[in-house]
């Protein structure tokens, strides 16, 4: 809380311990949300959800890192009957972003010129699609629900198998299948993995655009009236006791940007770094990852650092620049309690500076910068 209250909006990673909307209109410092509220029914292995909840899934996420998570109202099914097998399933109606205290569209952005710090408002997620806004659904008797169908399984020793849907109706939709398969070569493991990720525009580039900044953003984009696009990813993990190594890659399609703003990440377990949104339109990134758990010197201490290289595309003026991003994180258990732990998170971004503005006598701008996080959890 360092900054005054017309300043609000400057924050960034702070930004999700507090409402930007609340202390903009009421000097409002603190959330108070009755964020879970649900009722829950269970039958052996399948168990069902009414109300207000977290759910979990390759793009929904409660993503607490900042102590506040990414809640959804609706109803999920999780069923482990089928052996080896986990099945979810989702309608979710609202959402409530971490730095929200009411509930609001899932997908909707809030731009009213009419009202002020409505942006606030509705779904304003780093990842929205800032196309998509209220109006211009209401205006065409679009309610944005949330569809989510999630498979994964592992009957078949060594592969795990894992896919999932999800989709708004009259708008986009996604599908997404991913492999993983462990090789035990002795002392080490080697484990390799793709993904691979369709979208499907049903009506909402015609609304929005191609970009998830709008029409303003389009330049650059071959059809800007589409949502029609692709993610691949790979990556190879070498595992030997406490040590991890990981290489991982992504590519999205020169066609549209990928739409998730609901806390999980298509690039998630691949390429993405500390507050990095790498999916737009023609991007490739490129990751090496090492974890080390310290338990044979020191007892509950651990160690994760990664190096990231973020290929945008230079033609689309509204994508940032080219970037490389480090981060460092250290994490310590408290001895005499399993369930406490401090997390000291540093990240460092070089941003390039010298990436021509398409048809401008300026660059795009030199976004580097530096971010430290200290967390105590304590898991009841």
């Amino acid at each position: 809380g360092t900054l005054d209250r017309n300043e609000a909006y400057l924050y960034k990673a702070g930004k999700d311990t507090f409402s930007r909307y609340d202390r903009l209109t009421d000097d409002d410092v603190g959330i108070i949300s009755l964020a879970q509220a649900y009722l829950e029914y269970k039958y052996e292995n399948t168990k069902v959800k009414a109300g207000r909840q977290i759910f979990e899934s390759f793009l929904t996420k409660s993503n607490d890192t900042k102590m506040i998570p990414n809640t959804f109202e609706g109803v999920t099914l999780q069923s482990k009957d089928l052996p080896q097998t986990v099945l979810k399933a989702a309608y979710l109606t609202r959402q409530k972003l971490r730095d929200h205290s009411e509930f609001h569209h899932v997908l909707a952005y809030g731009l009213d010129p009419n009202e002020p710090f409505s942006v606030y408002t509705e779904n304003d997620d780093a990842a929205v699609h800032k196309g998509l806004t209220l109006q211009r659904l209401q205006s065409r008797g679009i309610d944005d629900r949330l569809i989510v169908i999630e498979a994964k399984n592992r009957s078949i020793e060594n592969l795990t198998l894992y896919a999932n849907y999800t989709g708004l109706p009259d708008l986009f939709s996604s599908a997404m299948a991913q492999v993983d398969y462990v090789l035990d070569m002795g002392e080490w493991l080697v484990i390799p993995g793709i993904r691979y990720m369709q979208q499907f525009d049903n009506g909402a580039g015609e609304i929005g655009g191609a970009s998830r900044r709008g029409f303003v953003g389009t330049t650059g984009y071959t059809n800007p009236e589409s949502l029609d696009s692709w993610l691949f990813g790979a990556r190879m993990d070498v595992v030997q006791d406490a040590f991890k190594l990981r290489f991982g890659y992504t590519k999205i399609a020169d066609k549209a940007d990928i739409i998730a703003p609901w806390r999980g990440f298509p690039t998630g377990g691949f390429t993405r770094a500390m507050s990095q949104y790498n999916w737009d339109a023609n991007t490739q990134s490129y990751m090496v990852q090492m974890e080390y758990s310290f338990d044979h010197f020191f007892q509950h201490t651990a160690v994760l650092s990664r190096l990231v290289y973020q290929d945008f595309d230079d033609a689309k003026p509204a994508v940032q620049a080219d970037s490389k991003v480090f981060t460092l994180d250290l994490m310590y258990g408290f001895d005499g309690t399993s369930n406490m732990y401090m997390k000291l998170r540093y990240g460092h971004a070089w941003y390039k500076d010298d990436i021509p503005l398409a048809g401008l006598e300026k660059f795009k701008p030199d976004l580097s910068y530096d971010e430290l996080r200290l967390e105590v959890n304590y898991l009841f």
